[in-house]
């Protein structure tokens, strides 16, 4: 179970604190203010709540604040106990929330921020979001996490609507470098400084940490090879399609296509999900004869793939599940095929070496579509479907 920390601000700040009776982070005046910030001693999860207010715009120096919610914010304060990268995940349940990081300087915060000496770090001020926050895992509300040095001291500020009184969820989390360590390798194979760089980042899917995993790029001579790490860069020389495979212990695998043109850097994240009990993996590229269970010689590849999987992790039992596309109830015809798809993948793996006993099959018709009404072909063919599930 994560800890729980409560702070509510009622005229003072009075703590709460979790069933496990935890100390929290301490503070003299209201939160509302850059002296009255709370002090984030360690990981944890904490309530906070906006009071509605704030006294002045102690951020009016700087004009790429202009449409940050300036009178109403909370204020948080970090200092870094050893070297290590800071994340964080917060959210509203009912305004927007918007983020600035800012970084101590000479050793007064508050002055720098209010003269608009301190550097932004990390900004977010878009209205259109509840939730936001720091991480490996980017996307349009969560920006990159933040590396910190030991001794380093930011300030979070987040802000929401004038006048609002929102609880403010936030969890928070600093990952020290020697875990870091444990978890990254980085692999750099660049060697012209003027080319555009590809990247790629393997992440845990979950926790958006590096992991590190077996990376195969193939389509273009340049690349194409296995590599072993977390993070990789490469030169792109020329335009060029890549396709790329990732294998990694305890994860299912994952395999994409991308299109590069030769002028830009590309900087692409995989997520990988791990292998649990329930858990299920999509292999809508095994294609058949239409109405048979007839495979097609196309689908050999992905099928060598799935038995590379279950070779890899040897211990994982699976049930091979057949799913066809068809309009209406499902048929007697569209079970049967289903059933047979499934058995004729599962006979497949047993002739290529993977045992029996760890292996079922079972066809489910039209029962289960991904899109209950497909209006796209390609929503056609996510319904007709090969996937193995997890027992």
């Amino acid at each position: 179970m994560n800890r729980l920390k409560v702070f509510n601000f009622i005229g003072l700040l009075i703590l709460s604190t979790s069933i496990f009776g935890q100390k929290v982070g301490k503070s003299a005046v209201s939160m509302n203010s850059c002296e009255g910030a709370i002090n984030i001693l360690e990981d944890g999860e904490f309530r906070l709540k906006f009071t509605g207010k704030t006294n002045g715009n102690p951020v009016s120096n700087y004009s790429s604040l202009e449409a940050l919610s300036s009178k109403n914010l909370l204020w948080c304060s970090f200092i870094a106990s050893t070297t290590g990268d800071l994340t964080f995940h917060a959210n509203v349940k009912n305004e927007f929330i918007q983020m600035v990081i800012f970084e101590e300087g000479a050793g007064d915060i508050c002055g720098e921020i209010k003269s608009g000496a301190s550097e932004i770090k990390r900004l977010h001020i878009s209205k259109d979001y509840k939730t936001l926050g720091l991480d490996y895992k980017v996307d349009n509300s969560v920006l990159y996490a933040f590396p910190m040095e030991r001794g380093q001291k930011i300030y979070a500020v987040f802000a929401t609507e004038e006048g609002a009184k929102e609880e403010l969820f936030l969890q928070w989390r600093f990952i020290p470098e020697e875990l870091l360590q444990l978890e990254t390798k980085i692999v750099d194979k660049r060697n012209d400084d003027f080319a555009p760089t590809l990247s790629f980042r393997l992440r845990d899917e979950e926790s958006g940490l590096p992991i590190i995993g077996g990376l195969v790029l193939e389509g273009t001579r340049t690349l194409e090879g296995l590599y072993t790490g977390s993070d990789f860069f490469f030169n792109i020389e020329r335009a060029c399609k890549i396709f790329v495979k990732c294998d990694i212990e305890g994860y299912f695998f994952h395999d994409s296509l991308y299109e590069l043109n030769g002028f830009e850097d590309v900087e692409i994240s995989i997520p990988m999900e791990k292998i649990a009990s329930g858990r299920s993996m999509n292999i809508e590229e095994i294609e058949f004869i239409p109405g048979t269970s007839e495979i097609l010689k196309s689908s050999e590849p992905k099928l060598r793939r799935v038995k590379d999987f279950l070779a890899l992790n040897s211990d994982l039992e699976v049930e091979i599940q057949g799913h066809v596309f068809a309009l209406g109830d499902n048929s007697f015809a569209a079970q049967r095929v289903s059933e047979a798809r499934a058995k004729r993948v599962m006979k497949y793996l047993i002739d290529n070496g993977i045992e029996r006993s760890r292996l079922s099959a079972a066809g489910y018709g039209n029962t289960r579509p991904i899109y209950p009404e497909p209006k796209l072909f390609y929503e056609e063919q996510a319904n007709r479907r090969v996937e193995i599930v997890v027992k």
